[in-house]
């Protein structure tokens, strides 16, 4: 029963993530951010780096949540853009 439950588990992650947008458009006053959520999946392998324990919509996701976040990934490694006119566009 035990590995039904960890199998039924396992299903519903990968579905999550396969089922998920290519591309995601947040809306912002300065100018909309699009970026390439396939390509960040495929960058750094684990929801969980974005999402935490939940898989999904990132709760209370806003603007500070966004810059601490995207912004300060982006500046810890070293790649992605940094300045605002990078991401949001109008």
């Amino acid at each position: 029963m035990k590995k039904m439950i960890a199998a039924a588990a396992l299903v519903m992650f990968a579905a999550g993530a396969s089922m998920a947008a290519d591309t995601i458009t947040l809306e912002a006053k300065n100018g909309n951010v699009t970026f390439n959520h396939k390509k960040h999946q495929e960058t750094l392998k684990e929801c969980k780096v974005c999402h935490g324990d939940k898989t999904g919509k990132i709760e209370n996701f806003n603007k500070d949540a966004a810059h601490k976040l995207c912004k300060g990934c982006h500046e810890e490694k070293k790649a992605g853009p940094t300045k605002c006119g990078e991401c949001h566009k109008k």
